[in-house]
């Protein structure tokens, strides 16, 4: 299990996730229903002890451009009555305790390591939590309904998701590790901070790559049937990766990709695997470093190399100091120095 799981998975203090960004501390049950459901949606909320008895309930949230990162936390059971979440999608990754969902009609029980959530806005939900925390990715509706619709060739419409996510699965635990890494990144930047666009930008295409892609849906089969048998990919494909050589200073944006190339986006995804050996994201990681290479190399004294760095759109800079060793056989500070003497 990677480290940044392991620290989402502590049993810590609920303050310790996305402390700076507190937005609800009560021990009021009615205080934490009106809170909580200004920030994601107005919802029945209720102990199921006595309203004294340990209750309490915790909210902290970094939003961000069409998505959202939260640490929710309630002492003491509680019911929650949300009904149709109607303006987004909701991804709960249990860290402590034990939740018991309805979604529609499938009932189960989310707990850490095992079993997570995905709600969809057009499914009735009702959940009972138990002196649970949990780590919770807010997308937007119509974000993840356009995509799916550029995925699937399909109009725009309603996405219903199957609610649970086996956490042991392969596309569970990367999807657990993605949001394990965007919250330390919020917590890393700070309320005051923000990722530069071209990050932002990536940050969605992945995530929107982990639900659509990755977790079954209703409209999966048709996103399969979309991909496309088109024997024109290696032409598609150059155009793709023409494409994405201009544009390796923005933000990656895969339906102008694949209208760039002229083929559909999951096509686009499998063609950039089966014929360059890459997936898209890391044809354009290797593109960005040697973006900064180039920069590097013709710096002058007084350059930040965590300021190119962040707008070349990387977030890690211990990763991308690997991949740059990787790539080049020295570290960037390495590069720069060379270049200045």
């Amino acid at each position: 299990m990677s480290a940044a799981v392991l620290e989402m998975n502590e049993r810590a203090p609920a303050a310790e996730r996305l402390a700076g960004f507190a937005r609800v501390t009560t021990d009021d049950v009615d205080e934490a229903a009106e809170q909580i459901g200004r920030i994601f949606c107005p919802h029945e909320l209720a102990p199921v002890q006595a309203r004294s008895a340990g209750f309490s309930a915790r909210h902290n949230c970094a939003a961000f451009d069409g998505f959202s990162i939260n640490y929710v936390a309630y002492g003491g059971s509680v019911s929650i009555d949300p009904g149709c979440l109607d303006r987004f999608f909701l991804v709960q990754i249990p860290l402590t305790g034990a939740a018991r969902i309805r979604a529609g009609a499938r009932e189960f029980e989310a707990a850490p390591d095992r079993t997570a959530s995905l709600l969809s806005p057009t499914i009735p939900t009702r959940m009972m939590w138990n002196d649970c925390a949990q780590a919770i990715l807010l997308l937007d509706r119509r974000m993840v309904e356009q995509r799916a619709a550029a995925l699937s060739g399909r109009a725009a419409g309603a996405v219903e998701f199957d609610p649970v996510i086996d956490l042991e699965t392969s596309s569970g635990r990367a999807l657990r590790t993605s949001l394990a890494e965007l919250m330390r990144l919020a917590e890393r930047l700070g309320p005051s901070g923000r990722p530069s666009p071209v990050a932002m930008a990536d940050w969605r295409e992945l995530l929107l790559d982990h639900l659509l892609n990755g977790q079954r849906h209703d409209l999966s089969g048709a996103i399969r049937t979309f991909s496309g048998q088109a024997e024109r990919l290696p032409h598609a494909l150059r155009a793709a990766r023409d494409h994405l050589a201009d544009n390796a200073g923005e933000p990656l944006d895969l339906a102008q990709l694949a209208c760039a190339a002229g083929i559909g986006i999951r096509a686009l995804q499998l063609g950039f695997r089966r014929h360059f050996g890459l997936s898209i994201s890391e044809m354009l990681l290797d593109m960005r470093l040697a973006g900064l290479h180039a920069r590097l190399a013709q710096a002058s004294p007084e350059v930040s190399i965590t300021d190119i760095a962040f707008d070349l759109g990387f977030t890690h800079l211990g990763r991308m100091a690997g991949a740059y060793r990787e790539k080049f056989g020295e570290t960037p500070s390495a590069t720069l120095r060379r270049r200045m003497s």
